[in-house]
């Protein structure tokens, strides 16, 4: 994926994006709304307005950040996706104005900046950006290095009487990036959706929020807040301003 770029995953999913992943568990509203403290929110990889939307209708003032266009667009469309203000650029630069009461990247998308000197970026950027008792949240998926066989891993998603999804990727341990393909196979031809994510192991975050200035202050394994364990698949980190 010679030509892939911060705006490659948006500008391809964004037709099927909000069919493919419209289930969510709800609790992380109600999460997001009790860190927010009625205060300025912003999202970064807003993408289709998900979370944003109904954020939004409870009253909290949040804002976007995306680089894609036909993401954005998909929120624009949406009832009260247009009272959003919304930013379109990479998020590691946070290219807003101002202090915010929470920041938050959820689904896995901080993994979107492709280096690790990037994703430092974005959390000094995050800190500078944060009020004095404000809180930066990261949901992300924990590196699960058993799906792949010989660098590579091969999954079906959905078989249907006339199309089959699958997804296919290569792994580089040196670089900690997956390269992927969601594959949409059909009479008619194959559809391709690429992703490249760059993972991280909990601890190495930890260690990027301490060169921002910032520290953890809770870690859960789900939005029903559950301790984090040695078992858990994914996590939710909340950090804030080092005391």
């Amino acid at each position: 994926m010679v030509d892939y770029s911060e705006k490659t995953y948006g500008e391809r999913i964004a037709g099927v994006y909000d069919r493919w992943y419209s289930e969510f568990d709800t609790l992380a509203i109600d999460v997001l709304f009790n860190l927010s403290r009625g205060g300025r929110v912003l999202e970064l990889g807003i993408g289709t307005g998900r979370i944003a939307l109904p954020l939004s209708r409870c009253g909290v003032a949040v804002e976007g950040i995306d680089a894609s266009e036909a993401m954005v667009a998909k929120l624009l469309s949406k009832p009260g996706g247009k009272k959003i203000p919304i930013t379109m650029g990479n998020f590691a630069d946070i290219p807003v104005e101002g202090e915010f009461s929470l920041i938050y990247v959820v689904f896995n998308t901080f993994f979107a900046l492709l280096t690790q000197a990037e994703q430092i970026r974005c959390f000094k950027n995050v800190a500078q950006h944060l009020c004095g008792d404000g809180v930066f949240v990261i949901e992300a998926f924990v590196p699960d290095l058993t799906r792949f066989t010989g660098m590579q891993s091969t999954r079906t998603v959905r078989i249907e009487d006339h199309e089959v999804q699958m997804d296919v990727s290569q792994i580089e341990l040196d670089k900690q990036l997956i390269s992927s393909q969601h594959l949409v196979l059909t009479e008619q031809g194959t559809r391709f959706y690429p992703v490249k994510l760059r993972y991280v192991w909990p601890a190495e975050m930890d260690l990027m929020a301490q060169l921002s200035k910032l520290q953890l202050r809770e870690r859960w394994s789900d939005w029903k807040k559950n301790p984090y364990t040695a078992v858990s698949g994914k996590h939710i980190s909340v950090y804030e301003q080092m005391k």
